[in-house]
Formats: C-alpha cells, structure tokens, sequence
C-alpha cells in the first residue's frame, strides 16, 4: 500500500511547490499555498515611520548603482512588484506588467520589479529580463523596505500600487485568475488622482 501513496505524495509535493513561491524560505520548507488578497500591510494609511525613517526615504538599488528612494516618484502611479527568477507566479504575471508599462508610461505609471529571491539569484536577472523582453526597472530593494511591506506575509510575488500622492492603492498577494483585472483598475483608478 505505501507504494502506491508514495507517487501521489509526490505528485501532491510538486503542485504545491509551483503553486505558490515564498521569497524567504529556504528550499526544504514547504510553500505557502497562493493568495490573492487586496489588503494593505497591516499598518493604518497613511503607513507609519518605519525606524525612524517613513515610506519615502526607503528604496531600491538599480544597475548595482543607482540608487532611487519612494519619494522620487511622487507625482507618479508607482508598481513595486516583489519577484524571483524562480518563481512560476511571477514568471506568469511578468508579460501583464510589461503590458502595463507600455500601456501607460506616457500617463505616468511606473512599474519597479523588486528582486528577492536572495543572493544566488540577482546574477540571474540580467538573462531574465532578455527572456522575457522587460523594458521596466528592475532592482534590488533596500531590506527595510522588504521588512516594512513583505512584514505580515513574504510569499510572492506581491504587487503594490501607489497613486500620485504616494498612497497605496491596492496590495496583490500571488498571481491568480483576477489579479490582471485587479491591478489594472487599481492602476487605471490612481492614475485619475491628482498629482501633489
């Protein structure tokens, strides 16, 4: 009898392996089974100072060099999408951000592709953008800003977006059936708010 379990373990072991990518635990953890979810962090909004320091002084390091902080986007609709190289989810939404991006860069709308899937896989990115064409920024996020916004759940990937005046307008938790639908009104309503 346990030879005829074993394959279905297995077979059970793998869907959720692809079913869902966690950023932070390491490979002989089980994933988390995906979530879509439009809950903001568990702050109250306007998000609070983190450290001493608020939303607006956190950021992302690009190129290995260029360093850019929240508030430089104001004015803007800001997509910070957390990812990995690895991870299938992300895999998947990667050609809606694209999409995105070119629909409506000329309004205003930003999209950041933030990468946390540690170390071992930054040197991927290059190849990855190739792959799949990405014109966007993508970067790699100061940790305080992982911590502030991945705090209450790290899976990913995790899309967030900020309207012109820098307030979070929706939070997606992996890439399900309606997440495309979700970020575009989220994306199509804050780019009618005003600008500061």
């Amino acid at each position: 009898m346990s030879r005829t379990l074993t394959p279905a373990i297995l077979l059970a072991i793998l869907i959720c392996g692809l079913a869902a990518c966690n950023s932070y635990d390491p490979p002989s953890r089980p994933s988390k089974p995906p979530t879509v979810s439009s809950a903001p962090p568990s702050t109250a909004l306007p998000m609070p100072p983190v450290s001493g320091a608020s939303l607006n002084n956190l950021g992302w390091t690009a190129d290995g060099s260029k360093r850019n902080v929240f508030s430089d986007f104001k004015g803007k609709v800001l997509v910070l999408d957390f990812y990995a190289t690895w991870c299938e989810p992300c895999r998947r939404s990667i050609p809606h951000l694209i999409g995105l991006q070119n629909k409506y860069a000329d309004q205003g709308l930003q999209v950041i592709g933030l990468n946390v899937g540690g170390p071992d896989d930054e040197p991927k990115v290059p190849d990855f953008a190739k792959e799949f064409g990405i014109q966007y920024t993508l970067a790699i996020p100061d940790d305080e800003l992982v911590t502030f916004l991945l705090a209450n759940n790290d899976a990913i990937p995790q899309t967030f977006v900020f309207d012109r005046q820098g307030q979070l307008a929706e939070r997606l938790i992996g890439f399900g059936p309606n997440a495309a639908d979700r970020i575009d009104r989220a994306v199509e309503a804050a780019l009618q708010t005003p600008a500061p």
